[in-house]
Order: structure tokens, then sequence, then C-alpha cells
């Protein structure tokens, strides 16, 4: 056998070696991790090993390797490099893989039907975070918000929970990662009163118009009518102001809509 064919053929052995997950790279190890790490043709190094309370695993032939805050990818380069420059291996290929995730903590707050703290036990998305929290409150809005610290600097990432279940939407499924706070904040509001069947405070929706806010109302009343519709609304410097409204009108958040008593 050539040594191309055994080039591609070691190459083969490693693609199949390596966890369906690997292309999430984002994912960094943390204490408690357990690990599952192998080089190809090298049997007696393989290696299980829990990451420690000072971030490193012990492996053989290179002794302790920090694990915790990297990726699994940056993990295998690590290790693969140590044994490439202490002569041990030519060209290692290495494959390492989390088989428990014990060191990864993530907070799910607001209006979710059980915040709090939790652990994660594999590699996990926001879609999981949230299932972790019982999902969303029916008072919850669609828009949520990541909040990640990086280099002792918070990031706030605002995720749309419609577009995230529509085709193409994947993509902002990120994955959580340790520290990790998810924020779910109270829908948008508004109200109706006046000649309506039900006055009373209503959940907004996207793109709602005064006609939508109306029939959430129950409709107007025998004796209401649709002219001279009002609506309450507070401008950029938090004054209330009372504008005409039609059936088309867009609804803001807060605003609040009077439907008068007609008058014959």
């Amino acid at each position: 056998m050539t040594k191309l064919w055994q080039g591609v053929l070691m190459m083969c052995a490693v693609l199949l070696a390596a966890p369906a997950w690997s292309a999430d790279n984002d994912y960094r190890m943390g204490t408690g991790d357990v690990l599952h790490i192998t080089v190809y043709g090298q049997p007696d190094l393989a290696t299980d090993a829990r990451v420690g309370e000072n971030g490193n695993i012990s492996f053989p032939l290179i002794g302790d390797v920090k694990l915790a805050g990297v990726t699994p990818a940056q993990g295998e380069a690590e290790i693969a490099q140590r044994l490439r420059k202490g002569g041990f291996i030519n060209e290692p290929f290495v494959s390492l893989n989390v088989v428990q995730y014990r060191g990864q903590k993530i907070s799910v707050l607001g209006r979710v039907n059980r915040p709090g703290q939790f652990a994660l036990e594999k590699i996990s998305r926001v879609s999981d975070a949230l299932a972790l929290a019982s999902g969303i409150a029916t008072d919850g809005a669609d828009t949520i918000t990541l909040v990640r610290t990086r280099d002792g600097k918070p990031e706030y990432r605002d995720i749309d929970m419609i577009a995230l279940f529509t085709p193409g939407g994947e993509a902002s499924n990120e994955l959580v990662q340790d520290g990790d706070i998810i924020n779910v904040p109270r829908q948008p509001m508004f109200y109706i009163y006046g000649e309506v069947q039900r006055p009373g405070s209503f959940r907004l929706e996207r793109n709602m118009s005064v006609v939508q806010a109306l029939s959430m109302g129950g409709g107007v009343t025998a004796r209401g009518t649709q002219k001279g519709l009002k609506i309450m609304r507070r401008d950029a410097s938090g004054e209330l102001q009372q504008l005409d409204a039609s059936l088309a009108d867009p609804v803001r958040k807060d605003d609040v809509i009077y439907v008068k008593e007609s008058l014959f």
C-alpha cells in the first residue's frame, strides 16, 4: 500500500471517529466535563479523563493539559502539537469527544415557567436552554436576549423566537456556553377600553393593526362606533398624546385605544 493511500485511509478514519457535533466549535469545555480522547493508531493512548478544578487533565506522555475554556477542536490541536513537539508521534491525529457535560452552567430568567440556573449535561442550544426552564410563559415575548461575557465585557444578542422555528432560522439557535444568561422579557401589551365587548389589556402581536386590536377586544358593542377612534400614546419624551386613529393604523407597545359611543 502506497503512502498516499495510507494517508487517505488515515484521514477517513479520523473523520469517522469525530463526534457528530464537532463542527460546533463554539462549545468550550469546563470543570467536571468528562472527555474521551484517542490518537489514531495508538490504542495505548486512549484516555478517559475528567477536567479537574484547575481546568487540566492528565494525558499519557505529555502530562497536564489545560482544557477548560477551550473548544474540543482546540484541545485536539493542543494535544497533537505537544505529542509532535515532544518527539513521541510524528503526525498525530487526535480525536476528543465530550461524553459528559458537567462544567457548564447557564441562567434562564424572566418570563419562563421555571426560571433559575441550570447545569448543562450535553451540548445545548438556546432552544434546549428554554426547555430546561419548562418553556416560555404565556406572557413571554417573541424576542429574547442572550447575554454573554467576553473579555470581561457583556455582549447582548437579541434572538427572534418566531424566526428561529421557521425554515432557515436554525442559524440563530446558538450554542449556549458556561455563564450565559438568557432573559425572556414580558411581551409588549396594549390596552383597549370604551365601547368594546372585552375591554382590558392584551398581548401585542407583531405588525398588529387597530382593526386586529378591536377584534381581540371582541369587537365594537352595539352602542359603539369605529369612527372617531383615539389612541393615547407616549412620545419620545414620555408625554402622553391623544391621536386620531384609523382601522389600518399600527398599534405600538403600551398604546391605549379608546372606542367612543355612537351619537346616533
